[in-house]
């Protein structure tokens, strides 16, 4: 019985701070603190991103265009305005940032991460991670085709299992 009341108070803070955090998530105040992390952490990180992405990516693009017997010239114009796009369209994106992080983070919390990329790791984690993420992104793309057979085999496993296959 002790256990079924700790349970329940433990259920019900968990609810009550749920609470908390969706009427702070829509406080001017906490889309204010979510908006300073935001200027904080996109600038350069979205330019880094674009260019690790590009260079992970461009390759395939760039095979294809060669087989197409695309001249360098319109090669190169193409890269440009596939940087140029992705470039608009994480500018785009990032317009609906504060209000996603304000729902997942209260103000105190985001204050926090405001001020840990003010310091010397949390700048770095802001100069490294978009290479990170690009470097994980170059070393996952050719994996992709093994993940979608096996993905393929698995369903096709399960749809015959359930007579949807034979």
């Amino acid at each position: 019985m002790r256990t079924l009341r700790i349970l329940t108070i433990l259920l019900l803070l968990g609810y009550a701070c749920e609470q908390a955090r969706a009427e702070d998530a829509s406080s001017p105040e906490s889309l204010k603190a979510a908006s300073e992390l935001v200027a904080i952490t996109s600038p350069d990180m979205m330019q880094q991103l674009t260019a690790g992405l590009t260079t992970a990516f461009w390759p395939l693009v760039q095979q294809q265009a060669s087989a197409g017997k695309i001249d360098d010239a319109t090669v190169a114009k193409l890269r440009g305005e596939f940087e140029r796009l992705q470039l608009a369209f994480a500018a785009d994106a990032l317009k609906d940032a504060p209000a996603i992080y304000a729902r997942h983070f209260t103000v105190a919390e985001l204050r926090q991460l405001t001020a840990f990329y003010r310091t010397p790791i949390g700048a770095k984690v802001l100069r490294e991670m978009p290479q990170v993420t690009s470097e994980f992104a170059a070393l996952t793309l050719p994996r992709l085709p093994e993940l979608q057979q096996h993905s393929r085999e698995a369903f096709a496993a399960v749809l015959r299992e359930h007579g949807y296959l034979k």
